[in-house]
């Protein structure tokens, strides 16, 4: 018999409630400038009010406050889980909480104040990068150190995708955030031109890339299996998707530079790696969907696996055109509209934040050795959430798709049909639309806060303390 021993849960608790309180706010933040985008004055002549700098707050709200916290939550639970043993040390994980709480707090604080390095998703400052890298370094030693002494040789591929993520972004981060300070708020890159166009979106479609999806398929290939009690359908896939997912992730970034500067080449390797990426994405929505071979019949009732599957098929969706978007005939139409915007939403919302709460709601349960207390409340937020996404969706993709084709349209004799005003009166009834959908995506986080603070003030415990697995995963 092995030892018996307890994993440290406090900080997957912590990690798990802020990603609740950060996901409101930066849904809140979202639903404010999607209000701004249909009433313009709603930003009240207040500069730390207005769209431009509210707009990178809720970037960096959604992505890092919540989309961070969900991964740590999830990783430091899993990692302990499948390799039998307690996190590394319990001192740097506690740091990797408060230095991380402490980074969003001072995005929180210096974007609105207009400080930024105006780079997508890289906007904070110098001083706040630093310690971002000091957070991320300690994560990684709390991470590969576990995995180092852990008492089952086989390391399941969850930890592949989580570790993959892990130093991808240590590298993005330390190469596109090198930069000449001026001041302590203010710094200049060390790249110039369109070098430093290449490196921002570099890294910023490999944010999304191993930020927003490695990491997430990491909670996609433990979470699945085990709400629904199924094996993983195919494990050589999951390697293949692995392995396919993380060499052709890194080379898809100039699609995001059509028609730029960029040489022709490049915005060409781009395009062609983007469309050789639907097959390692596919590959693995369908190994997470078939997970459920032999268990369809639990969708009927239990919303958490709904959650979590619908997370998985909006993967797929969003990583088929996130390639067609990339081809440049397509491009030329979709470029600066609100299709892009579209895009980004359907699998920021359908995929990350589904297959989060769908995380979450397994978790919290056996965090607090509680039951659930509502799964009507799971199947409220659920059908709210997802009527709110096809709203958001749907208006976007056709007012960005009409955006561009009233931008190309030109008369006889070669005049543009439409001046530019027209173009925005156009977007009105369709932002109005998305606002709604923001808003219901908001209320459905918001009926999960309740539902999850119920859960952890229930008077009845069902689950004495989580046990160490007598079986690997």
């Amino acid at each position: 018999m092995a030892k018996s021993e307890t994993y440290n849960y406090k900080v997957v608790r912590q990690f798990a409630l802020m990603t609740l309180v950060w996901g409101v706010v930066g849904m809140l933040v979202g639903v404010i400038i999607a209000a701004q985008l249909c009433w313009p004055a709603l930003n009240f002549d207040v500069p730390w009010l207005s769209f431009g700098r509210l707009r990178p707050l809720h970037t960096n709200a959604v992505i890092f406050a919540f989309g961070g916290c969900g991964l740590f939550a999830t990783s430091y639970y899993v990692v302990q889980r499948t390799c039998h043993t307690r996190l590394f040390s319990d001192a740097l994980a506690s740091f990797t909480f408060w230095g991380w709480q402490a980074v969003i707090v001072l995005a929180a604080i210096t974007l609105p104040l207009g400080i930024t390095s105006s780079k997508e998703y890289a906007e904070l400052e110098w001083p706040i990068d630093i310690l971002i890298t000091l957070v991320w370094v300690s994560y990684a030693v709390v991470f590969f150190g576990t995995i180092v002494k852990r008492r089952i040789k086989h390391i399941y591929v969850a930890n592949w995708f989580f570790g993959a993520f892990i130093l991808t972004i240590a590298i993005l981060h330390l190469v596109n955030s090198a930069a000449i300070p001026a001041t302590l708020t203010k710094s200049y890159s060390a790249y110039a031109g369109v070098q430093d166009a290449m490196v921002q979106w570099w890294y910023g479609h490999n944010a999304v890339g191993f930020f927003l999806t490695a990491g997430f398929l990491g909670m996609m290939y433990y979470f699945i299996p085990k709400q629904a009690g199924r094996p993983v359908y195919s494990y050589r896939l999951s390697i293949v998707h692995f392995w396919a997912l993380i060499f052709t992730y890194i080379w898809a970034g100039p699609h995001h530079l059509h028609y730029t500067a960029l040489p022709n080449w490049t915005q060409s390797l781009g395009m062609v790696m983007s469309v050789i990426l639907l097959a390692p994405s596919w590959g693995g929505m369908i190994n997470g969907i078939m997970t459920l071979s032999g268990a369809w019949h639990k969708l009927r009732t239990d919303p958490v696996l709904r959650f979590l599957v619908v997370s998985v098929s909006f993967y797929g969706m969003s990583t088929f055109e996130g390639p067609m978007m990339s081809i440049k005939t397509v491009n030329a139409l979709s470029h600066y509209t609100d299709w892009t915007i579209g895009h980004v939403h359907s699998g920021a919302l359908g995929w990350v934040a589904f297959v989060t709460m769908g995380c979450l709601y397994y978790l919290i349960p056996r965090l607090y050795g509680r039951e659930l207390y509502s799964l009507k409340l799971v199947e409220t937020h659920f059908w709210v959430s997802t009527l709110g996404i096809v709203l958001y969706i749907t208006s976007m993709w056709v007012a960005g798709i009409m955006q561009g084709l009233m931008w190309r349209a030109v008369n006889d004799d070669g005049t543009l049909t439409y001046a530019f005003i027209e173009t925005v009166k156009a977007m009105h009834p369709f932002y109005i639309i998305r606002l709604l959908g923001g808003v219901m995506f908001l209320g459905g986080t918001l009926i999960m806060c309740y539902n999850v603070y119920r859960t952890i003030a229930g008077s009845k415990p069902v689950i004495a303390s989580v046990p160490v697995p007598a079986a690997a995963h």
